[in-house]
């Protein structure tokens, strides 16, 4: 990344000729000191003809004291000027939607037919290890996680912390939530969470392999209340809806995401659900903008440890002095 000096504040410096104005302007500090008395001052005014004129004792100017202040009031204006090695602007990631993940983790995701690196992995295993690099790809959203079966529960409440959603994600299992596959209730619970949001833009990723089991609320009805909170469902049925172990409603989940304006989509094996996952990236990309915010390294310390410096040094050379004359004087 390539970086540049720039000096905050380069307005600062029009102040360097303050000490020099403040000096022609200001009247000289007048101090009274003693001083000998002469008994015959009025008879030499007399007799020189000269009358006494008000004057000052003007001291010696030590050099080293006009350069050692030059250097302190330059220094102090450079700090105050605020330099910095600045790097170029960051694309930062926008927090801009909510995106809430509601998986079945019912009894059925069990099954162990799927195939994963070349080995036998449950429905839900399988899942689970491709749902892991799906989040951390959606970094700049707020994540969130339902799970459901006869019942639905929220694992993880919307955050941007992505590696708490993974861990969440990690710790649950099959059957936490019962054995039968409520869809309706798990989009009731997810509409509910985003209820309780402020952030506009709301996306539902469900996910799951069998028939909607509950008698409460009906799929379509709840897809129906998402779609007046405007919120996107995507659906995604999970292995082969003519397998022998699989009693995937594929209706029904594309009539849920038909309802919202977003999409259904089959995952019959890892492959799959994969590519699924990067074409939801696609629908839903990740939105970036410009920080006025730019990454550098403050530079201010060192003008100011220089002002520093300088004001011991003179302290300690004029206090050397001070002792060498009385010293001297003694």
């Amino acid at each position: 990344m390539p970086e540049n000096f720039e000096i905050a504040f380069p307005w600062v410096f029009w102040l360097l000729p303050l000490p020099i104005m403040v000096y022609l302007i200001l009247p000289s500090v007048r101090l009274k000191s003693a001083s000998l008395i002469f008994p015959a001052f009025k008879k030499a005014e007399k007799y020189s003809g000269e009358k006494a004129r008000k004057s000052a004792l003007v001291k010696r100017r030590n050099i080293f004291i006009w350069m050692g202040l030059l250097v302190i009031w330059v220094s102090l204006l450079v700090t105050l000027s605020y330099p910095q090695i600045v790097g170029e602007p960051e694309l930062k990631v926008k927090t801009s939607r909510n995106f809430l993940v509601v998986a079945d983790i019912s009894f059925s995701m069990a099954t162990k037919d799927w195939v994963v690196n070349g080995k036998r992995k449950t429905r839900w295993e399988a899942v689970k290890s491709l749902m892991h690099d799906f989040i951390d790809k959606r970094e700049g959203d707020r994540m969130g996680l339902v799970f459901f079966g006869s019942a639905a529960y929220i694992q993880a409440p919307f955050t941007p912390n992505l590696g708490v959603v993974n861990q969440m994600l990690e710790e649950a299992d099959v059957g936490f939530a019962g054995q039968m596959t409520n869809i309706g209730r798990a989009i009731v619970k997810g509409k509910e969470m985003f209820d309780n949001d402020t952030i506009d833009t709301k996306v539902m990723l469900v996910l799951t392999d069998g028939v909607d089991g509950g008698k409460d609320v009906l799929p379509l009805d709840a897809a129906e209340m998402a779609r007046k909170d405007s919120i996107l469902i995507y659906t995604i049925g999970i292995g082969n809806p003519n397998g022998k172990n699989s009693d995937l409603d594929e209706v029904t989940l594309k009539e849920i995401s038909d309802i919202t304006g977003a999409r259904y989509f089959r995952g019959q094996d890892a492959d799959e659900l994969e590519q699924i996952y990067e074409e939801l990236d696609k629908l839903e990309p990740i939105e970036y903008e410009e920080e006025t915010y730019k990454p550098s390294n403050l530079l201010y310390y060192y003008p100011l440890g220089l002002a520093l410096s300088m004001g011991l040094l003179m302290a300690f050379v004029l206090s050397s002095i001070g002792i060498v004359k009385k010293m001297s004087e003694s």
